[in-house]
């Protein structure tokens, strides 16, 4: 059996929790690590039972507690080449934590793990596709500011994936955000939008992709009902029903105890 939970989603901070035949695998701690060590133990996971944490890039909502965690759990720490460099550079990552490389494809403890480049206004931003040991897979792809070709190199056929709806474009426009950065929201390099969120999952669902987490909202400029009402309506559109054809979930900014099992 397989199990995801998304911890804490959002510009506050994220995390997602996979595990697999009883290994345990982070996706970004841009919490404190008390506060991650916490929000696993109430959904019943050891902290000290995670076997690594993958980065997807510095910004700190994705990595501020990477260091401490991995430090007082004793546990590695996997990113981009550009990506580890600029951590060590900012302090959230030393020479005391274990850290490697990952460039395009590694295997650990049975899982198979993919990146795939994003377009984001950082040094560098990767996603992932792990292949479960129990045949399933799950993908991570925020922070972008569209879907790159590599993504759709390496997403279609993901049984679940946990997907950027970040904006209501009309919100970020008429929003009472400053000129330049609702221009970075809006940019290449920015953030997906609900709509392009819903335009990349009708062609994922077409692929065989099920189950569909909506990840990352802004609390300023979405709200999840309309993310959500986007996403169902670029199904129907296709003529897929909720429940019947796919499922469909909204990550709230801290986990309430939930856990999507595969």
């Amino acid at each position: 059996m397989s199990k995801v939970c998304q911890l804490f989603s959002g510009s506050s901070g994220n995390s997602i929790l996979i595990s697999s035949k009883g290994h345990n695998f982070l996706v970004d701690i841009g919490v404190s690590a008390k506060r991650c060590e916490n929000a696993l133990l109430n959904i019943g996971v050891d902290p000290k039972s995670i076997d690594a944490v993958f980065v997807t890039h510095e910004h700190t909502d994705h990595c501020s507690g990477v260091r401490v965690f991995a430090s007082r759990n004793n546990v590695p720490v996997f990113a981009s080449k550009v990506c580890l460099e600029e951590m060590m550079l900012s302090g959230t990552l030393n020479d005391r934590v274990s850290a490697g490389a990952v460039e395009n494809h590694m295997e650990l403890c049975g899982f198979d793990i993919m990146t795939f480049k994003q377009s984001h206004d950082s040094k560098d931003c990767i996603g992932y596709r792990f292949d479960l040991p129990d045949g399933r897979s799950v993908s991570v792809c925020t922070d972008t500011g569209y879907i790159t070709e590599n993504a759709k190199e390496v997403l279609p056929n993901t049984d679940l994936i946990f997907i950027e709806s970040n904006h209501e474009i009309s919100m970020v426009e008429t929003g009472p955000y400053p000129y330049p950065l609702k221009q970075r929201i809006l940019g290449a390099s920015g953030h997906l939008s609900n709509f392009a969120c819903g335009e990349y999952i009708k062609e994922l669902a077409k692929s065989g992709t099920t189950r569909f987490v909506l990840s990352h909202l802004s609390r300023e400029n979405n709200m999840p009902h309309i993310a959500r009402q986007t996403a169902l309506a670029a199904m129907e559109e296709i003529g897929l029903k909720e429940d019947a054809d796919f499922r469909l979930y909204v990550s709230p900014p801290e986990n309430e105890g939930r856990g999507i099992v595969l």
